[in-house]
């Protein structure tokens, strides 16, 4: 089993800068400042102020993009990604090259049991609580007035059955493993007053994790994948005497251009997990 964290090669939490590659980020600098020198010299030579205008809405448009990506980095530029690939044989795919199996899931020696909802014979489980934090949570330098008070992710090896060739392969997310879900966690509490008691179940939930079940307002969002369930994984493929496997990539694999839908190329470090 995996105490699911998605680390960068350095061993440190993984950011939005982090997964883009630099010579992009080393190029976007330049242009930036390029730009800025530019506009600068002719305002200072011609005394205009429509190039101050000119150059303070390039500057603004240049950080709605910035605020564009780094708040759907992770979700939404990976998951267009993994539609825009076509899915993988295991019966023809080589081993060594990155492959996309979609295929139900099946549980292998260890099974997990979510923490709120109990759903048992789980791959994969993750529970948020939030709280309300207000404006102090954006002055702060949150992207939501709802802070993230508590998380808990776990993966386990389970087995996938490709649905193309109805081979199974060995999906290795468990122990030591880099894994990046794309799973949609449901509402399960929310709370719409300070005043509202909490549920006798929830408040147990809290105390067995050491936290607190104060007037604040609280939002508890759960996702797992139940074996049976259809997912979708991408990794690398490795064939042995023990059959067919599905590691993470022994290198950081880049997403490529967005531009059609403004989003800078990424760079994948670790196994990509998805519900379909």
């Amino acid at each position: 089993m995996n105490d699911l964290s998605w680390r960068g090669r350095d061993g440190r939490e993984a950011s939005f800068w982090s997964t883009i590659p630099r010579a992009a980020t080393c190029t976007l600098l330049f242009l930036f400042a390029l730009g800025v020198s530019v506009f600068a010299f002719v305002l200072f030579a011609v005394h205009n102020a429509l190039f101050l205008l000119i150059l303070l809405a390039l500057s603004a448009l240049l950080l709605a993009l910035l605020f564009w990506n780094a708040w759907n980095w992770r979700h939404r530029a990976l998951s267009f990604f993994l539609s825009r690939l076509p899915d993988s044989a295991l019966a023809t795919a080589a081993e060594g090259h990155f492959v996309k199996v979609t295929g139900v899931a099946t549980c292998g020696s260890v099974a997990l049991e979510s923490s709120y909802e109990k759903a048992a014979r789980c791959v994969y489980t993750s529970t948020s609580l939030y709280e309300y934090g207000g404006l102090a949570s954006l002055f702060n330098g949150g992207w939501s007035i709802w802070r993230l008070a508590y998380s808990e992710r776990f993966v386990t090896d389970f087995y996938i059955t490709d649905r193309i060739s109805g081979l199974r392969a060995t999906v290795r997310a468990g122990f030591g493993s880099k894994v990046l879900p794309l799973i949609d966690e449901n509402v399960l509490v929310n709370t719409k007053s300070k005043s509202q008691p909490l549920s006798p179940y929830l408040k147990s939930w809290l105390a067995e994790r050491n936290l607190e079940d104060g007037a604040c307002l609280l939002c508890l969002e759960e996702g797992y994948i139940e074996e049976g369930k259809r997912v979708c994984v991408m990794g690398v493929l490795k064939r042995s005497e023990d059959g067919i496997a599905i590691v993470e990539p022994p290198e950081s694999v880049p997403t490529g251009c967005q531009w059609g839908r403004l989003l800078f190329p990424l760079e994948i470090d670790g196994l990509i997990l998805s519900s379909t």
